[in-house]
């Protein structure tokens, strides 16, 4: 088996900036691997597959929905798992061999409140460290729940809940991740998040996911998963990648 790690780890495909603010602040937002050209076709596709999920697949919350495993719902989104600058990302923040945990839609509904500030790992999990990322289907804005960020706070050994009484108040250190349709958020498991208030009459709809160690357990098998026309038009790192 080729080594991929190695592999990935000597490829520099963030610029030094855009390393040193993930690096320093935890998060960074980037253009997305669909060209703005193809955004529309993109999206249509993203709603032809949220639309024809089954019923195991579907989580319906009390400010969102969620539809699962992404690799499986066609070709358009093949290329969100495998974009060099995640990859790097990953290299970066995991530090050793990963893998694909989670890749699934989540719509929050309109007129919902603010997150709790979380971290998606705790440091004593086999899943620490984990490197999320989120692609933005609608622009993430003030009004429509953008993802807040502590920056630096990746780099506490607390967490939210240990140490503020109200997990959605507002802070003074807060940053909003902002970016038009087709922006990918990428961002360190430990850092203090979460989705603000969706002010707005619509939805604000996105594609996340999280790598995570490879001896880590993951969110999806994707190896019990997969379909056999999925299987047959992935590359060996994406078979790597879904450990699969």
């Amino acid at each position: 088996m080729a080594d991929w790690f190695e592999t990935l780890a000597t490829r520099r495909e963030l610029s030094a900036d855009a390393a040193s603010e993930l690096y320093h602040r935890g998060f960074i937002v980037l253009p997305g691997p669909v060209p703005p050209k193809r955004m529309e076709s993109f999206t249509d596709a993203f709603t032809e597959a949220m639309s024809s999920a089954s019923d195991p697949d579907v989580r319906v919350g009390s400010t969102s929905t969620r539809v699962s495993d992404f690799v499986n719902r066609g070709t358009d989104f093949d290329a969100l798992y495998i974009f060099p600058p995640l990859l790097d990302a990953c290299c970066r923040v995991i530090g050793q061999p990963f893998k694909l945990s989670s890749l699934q839609a989540r719509t929050l509904r309109p007129h919902t409140p603010a997150q709790e500030l979380h971290v998606d790992v705790r440091r004593d999990c086999a899943d620490w460290p984990l490197l999320g990322f989120i692609l933005m289907i609608d622009e993430f804005r003030h009004e429509n729940g953008a993802t807040r960020f502590v920056p630096g706070s990746h780099e506490w050994l607390s967490a939210p809940e240990g140490t503020i009484s109200d997990l959605r108040a507002d802070r003074t250190d807060q940053v909003l991740a902002r970016g038009p349709a087709g922006s990918l958020l990428i961002f360190n498991g430990s850092a203090w998040h979460g989705h603000t208030a969706n002010t707005s009459d619509a939805p604000r709809r996105s594609l996340q996911g999280a790598f995570i160690p490879r001896h880590g357990q993951a969110a999806t098998d994707f190896a019990a998963r997969m379909q056999p026309e999925t299987r047959a038009r992935l590359s060996a790192l994406a078979r790597h990648l879904l450990a699969a």
